[in-house]
This record gives structure tokens, sequence and C-alpha cells, in this order.
């Protein structure tokens, strides 16, 4: 009775198997698949390099005398009508600005902030823990500037059962000691397809 129950169970399965759709893998380094209407990783890579390379030709980000800034993450807003994660964007620029050796990105304030910064330094109090273990007081470096934008998009009926979506890109480097933009930048990414595929 248990290896008929046994062989059923091993027929089904393989039964089920057969009956999926086939899963392919995505090189995502080289993805020649059909785009989508509404934004993928491939847009965000994109948009996050523009952004980048373009932050890193311009001399906001070369400070005098060396050294790196510091760099605080502020509001990125999803001003579109799909249900994305910001972070997308940001943590892309983010590597690639650190890995440029020109800023470094701070933790202890902004929208990438790391509560652990705080919570580490309340262990002052704790007698359980070395107090010469635990960070000092005034070890925290303020950021010298701040990134924030926006990602819009625009829906244009063209007729025919068709639509144009475009979709903006838009970063703004701000230096913290005067408030002035010290770059701004805007990556467009622009689709057209069916009017259906798209949230109104």
């Amino acid at each position: 009775m248990k290896i008929a129950l046994l062989t059923a169970t091993a027929l089904s399965l393989v039964l089920l198997s057969g009956c999926a759709d086939k899963v392919s893998r995505i090189d995502v380094h080289n993805d020649k698949g059909d785009q989508v209407i509404g934004l993928d990783y491939r847009d965000f890579q994109e948009a996050a390099s523009k952004a980048t390379q373009s932050m890193l030709r311009s001399p906001s980000l070369t400070k005098p005398g060396g050294g790196r800034y510091i760099l605080a993450i502020s509001d990125i807003k999803n001003d579109t009508m799909q249900h994305i994660d910001t972070d997308q964007l940001i943590k892309k620029i983010r590597i690639e600005l650190l890995n440029s050796g020109k800023v470094y990105t701070t933790t202890a304030v902004g929208t990438s902030q790391d509560k652990m910064n705080k919570d580490a330094r309340a262990l002052r109090e704790d007698d359980e823990f070395r107090n010469s273990s635990v960070a000092k007081k005034g070890t925290l470096v303020a950021p010298d500037m701040s990134l924030s934008g926006k990602i819009l998009q625009r829906n244009i009926n063209m007729g025919d059962g068709k639509v144009q979506v475009e979709y903006y890109f838009m970063l703004t480097l701000t230096d913290l000691s005067n408030g002035f933009a010290t770059w701004e930048g805007e990556t467009i990414i622009g689709k057209r397809g069916s009017a259906k595929a798209v949230a109104w």
C-alpha cells in the first residue's frame, strides 16, 4: 500500500513538472529580452549609470586638496503610477560613487539611515559592554552633500490603442554648507506599446 502511494505521488510530481511553464535564466549583463512598458532593472541600471557618470564628469565631486566628500541620501520621490522602491536607483548610484573614490555615503542620516549608528552608541549606558569598545561621542561625521530627486511618469495616448510612456529620472546634488545645487541631472526613458499594459 505504501509503495503504491509513493509511486502515485512521484508520478503526480512528474506530471506537474511537465505541465509547468518553462523558466529561463536572464543574462542581466546582456539581456536581449523584450522590453516591458513599465520600468524594469535595465531602466534603473541605465538611469543610475548615466546620472553617476554625469556627476563624476562634473567638478562637483572633486574635493579641493583631495580626499572624499561625505554624501547623504535625501528623499527620492516616486511620482509614477508604479509601486517601485526608489532604492533600486539609489543603491546603484551609491555603489558607483563609492567605487569612484570621490565620496563616502553616510548611513548616519538621510533615507539610507542605519539605526545601528544610534543603537551602538546607546550601549554606553549598558554595564554589560566594555566601555572602551563602544563608539565615543563626537565620532560621527556630518555630510557635506545630499542627493535628492524624483521619478516622474508621463503617458501620451497615440491612438489606435497605443501609448507612449516617458519616465523622467531627475536628481539634484546639494552642497549642505550653503544650500546651493552643485549638479543636476535628468535621464529620460521612453517606451511605446499597448495602452492596455499601462496604469493610468
